[in-house]
């Protein structure tokens, strides 16, 4: 085959939420006459076709394996045997711990264009470009692959959108070559976090920016959100300074707001970095006392004017 080709993750016996974003990066990517194929690798692969049958997939790729967990050398082997088998022109996985594990070496392996940690891949001139960011995501890089038959990307997690549609795919097997593992899945043990929000999830988000000035200003805008039925974010400076948890940063190197429908952007001036997490909210409300500033360019309402006092008179009414 041509098109391209999606390996799905699983842990637990449940689907990835990455999984069906992997779809979704393929429907943007996809140009015409392009077949979207997902493979997913299980002790019991048969039990994801239903989860993964959403708009846009034309096949799904069942790839039995001995162990019903991940582990490196069973994956490079049985996604080597496949990608070899169907020669596709773009290979999309996760760029998550488990690809950490086994992409690199595939990819050298079968001489593969490759890239990592990838939020926006596009065809320009018929060639396949792809972005990442670079020197602390201080940058954005773009990659191509000049000579390879064949682009393994890894895709950012909480950037592109998953199907909401239900589909029919067809339904097909692959027998994956016997390998040796050396690894083990003897258990899981949950990590216990001091912030465990889930920012790509949260549909109205409360943010703030350097605007605030000091540390002691977080409290407030914390009440505030509560107050408002808000999920308290931030952007890199904050997160950067530890006044709040990187797992509140909005943005390319924090968490994309993806099913975000309300922001709400105090003292945010609007760096290209934060500007990338805002890409699927549906209504952002910018305040910043800087009329220039680049959030209002996305903004659908702005208020030029002082954090602090917008703050107080929102917060009167709750």
């Amino acid at each position: 085959m041509s098109g391209i080709l999606v390996i799905a993750e699983q842990r637990r016996g449940e689907l990835r939420p990455i999984s069906l974003e992997l779809l979704g990066a393929a429907a943007s990517l996809r140009r015409g006459g392009d077949e979207v194929a997902v493979a997913i690798l299980s002790d019991s692969p048969e039990r994801f076709v239903q989860p993964l049958s959403v708009g846009g997939v034309d096949e799904i790729v069942t790839v039995k394996v001995a162990t019903p967990e991940f582990d490196p050398d069973t994956f490079e082997s049985a996604v080597g045997a496949l990608v070899a088998r169907r020669s596709p022109d773009v290979v999309l996985v996760a760029h998550s711990v488990d690809s950490f594990g086994y992409a690199a070496a595939l990819a050298t392996r079968l001489e593969l264009g490759f890239a990592t940690d990838v939020f926006n891949a596009e065809h320009i001139d018929g060639e396949l470009v792809a972005t990442r960011g670079g020197y602390g995501q201080k940058v954005n890089v773009e990659v191509d692959f000049p000579g390879r038959n064949t682009v393994l990307l890894a895709i950012r997690g909480n950037v592109f959108k998953a199907p909401d549609q239900a589909a029919t795919p067809r339904v097909t097997a692959f027998e994956a070559p016997a390998a040796h593992s050396r690894a083990k899945v003897r258990e899981f043990i949950e990590l216990s976090a001091g912030d465990d929000v889930d920012m790509g999830a949260a549909e109205f988000i409360l943010s703030i920016g350097r605007g605030i000035g000091e540390e002691t200003k977080v409290a407030q805008f914390r009440e505030l959100a509560d107050a408002v039925g808000a999920t308290l974010g931030c952007s890199r400076p904050i997160a950067d300074a530890g006044w709040l948890p990187k797992s509140r940063q909005v943005g390319q190197s924090g968490k994309t707001a993806s099913a975000c429908k309300l922001y709400i952007a105090m003292g945010v001036s609007g760096a290209i970095q934060h500007l990338a997490g805002m890409k699927h909210v549906g209504t952002i409300v910018a305040v910043n006392t800087d009329a220039e500033a680049s959030i209002f360019s996305v903004a659908k309402y702005g208020i030029v004017g002082d954090i602090f006092e917008i703050a107080d008179e929102l917060r009167k009414l709750f």
